[in-house]
């Protein structure tokens, strides 16, 4: 269980002002010329030795990532924040914005001078209208007190932050269509290679990251890789914002270990789930990307990387949606299966066409319009579908659809207006 000494983010329930002097009383902008000075190499040797993973759901090393930027400066580099949180069952990156934005703002500066980047793009979901404001004014903020800019924290390095507002586009949480996106041009992914820390926005070098990924870099240079590292479990470190939601008495955002039981995070901090425990069905625990889980799995699986992996699931980006046992979990699935179908760009075809036939096949499941050997016909289609696209979203569609299988097949089977049974 995290310590309160541990706790990054001591304002995500907005307690205090989110603005700079009250951040200033948090410890953020505390030293910050002085981790600069520690030089480039050294942060992100930092960052690598913490152990740190992306938390924007891939959960790559940062410091791997960081490392594959050009060590030689011969164009422009970029450092680009992804604050597009379009995954239905995550919202922990608004709160960030909402109510920690300096951390955000710190953690960019740090960022960008680890990868000898001058300029960053944070691209935000366009309708975060509040905290597109906040986010606007505590930039404003930092470049009046010197904290960013020409001569950033005193330091001679010079650091711009702009802010692009996305239309909604989920596909442009992807970050190759994200850098399509701010050029200007449709949000479609790019093929790989070559990767963006070769050929990223505008044709440069270019790191793109989780908003909550860069918020706890300045915590980790302030504190130390060693103590990050001690957090959670063996490559599993640090703590993590997750939302829970759905069928929760007290949905919440909550920052704990990595590794954290699933059970304890929803009764602890949810409020348990409605009608009680015994009452629960399924709980997708990483947004609503990634295979759902049943109950008996739920009693005892660890919130992390590699124990949810091992589960046939994955920690996503730990938006934890909880359906209990008054859950219609085929029409919740095929609700899913919508989303990912109206979200596709259409550039891969296993995907444009793919999500559209999932789509429709959940909806004649839901209506007992099927026989058997539709149910196999639909898992050799995600299969098809999975691994066969640019990005992952054709994954995206197949994943919730293979964890119904997986786990309640039968219960499918019963829908079948013939009631056919495994």
């Amino acid at each position: 269980m995290l310590k309160k000494k541990d706790i990054i983010f001591e304002n995500l329930y907005r307690k205090f002002s989110p603005y700079l002097s009250a951040a200033k009383e948090r410890g953020d902008w505390k030293n910050t010329a002085k981790l600069i000075k520690q030089g480039s190499n050294k942060i992100v040797e930092i960052i690598k030795e913490s152990g740190l993973r992306g938390r924007g759901g891939a959960g790559f090393s940062t410091g791997m990532k960081w490392s594959f930027m050009p060590k030689k400066k011969s164009r422009e580099h970029y450092l680009v924040i992804n604050a597009d949180e379009g995954e239905p069952g995550t919202c922990k990156d608004r709160d960030i914005i909402r109510n920690e934005p300096h951390k955000l703002i710190e953690g960019c500066l740090l960022s960008g001078y680890a990868i000898q980047s001058n300029t960053c793009y944070i691209y935000i979901r366009g309708e975060f209208g509040e905290e597109i404001e906040i986010l606007n004014k505590a930039i404003e903020e930092a470049y009046k007190h010197g904290l960013i800019g020409l001569n950033a924290c005193g330091t001679g390095w010079r650091f711009d932050i702009h802010l692009h507002l996305g239309a909604g586009a989920y596909i442009c949480g992807e970050e190759t269509a994200l850098i399509e996106s701010i050029e200007g041009k449709k949000g479609q992914p790019r093929l790989k290679p070559p990767f963006p820390a070769n050929v990223g926005l505008f044709g440069c070098p270019t790191t793109v990251n989780n908003v909550e990924t860069i918020a706890v870099i300045p915590t980790i240079l302030r504190r130390g890789a060693s103590w990050f590292s001690s957090l959670g479990k063996p490559n599993n470190t640090g703590s993590k914002i997750f939302c829970i939601s759905g069928h929760v008495n007290r949905p919440c955002n909550v920052e704990e270990e990595l590794g954290v039981p699933l059970k304890t995070l929803i009764q602890k901090y949810a409020g348990d789930v409605i009608g009680g425990w015994d009452n629960l069905l399924a709980v997708i625990p990483g947004g609503s990307s990634v295979p759902l889980l049943p109950k008996e799995i739920c009693e005892s699986i660890s919130m992390d990387f590699d124990s949810l992996k091992e589960a046939g699931s994955g920690l996503g980006t730990a938006g934890v949606i909880v359906m209990n046992k008054q859950t219609d979990i085929v029409s919740a699935i095929r609700r899913l299966s919508e989303f990912y179908k109206h979200e596709s760009c259409g550039q891969c075809t296993p995907c444009r066409e793919g999500t559209g036939w999932l789509m429709r096949m959940m909806k004649k499941i839901e209506l007992g319009d099927f026989i058997p050997e539709d149910l196999e016909m639909l898992e050799n289609v995600t299969k098809q579908i999975e691994g066969h696209t640019i990005c992952a979203l054709g994954d995206a569609a197949a994943w919730p659809i293979q964890g119904l299988l997986r786990h309640f097949k039968n219960e499918v089977l019963l829908r079948s207006k013939k009631h056919y049974v495994a």
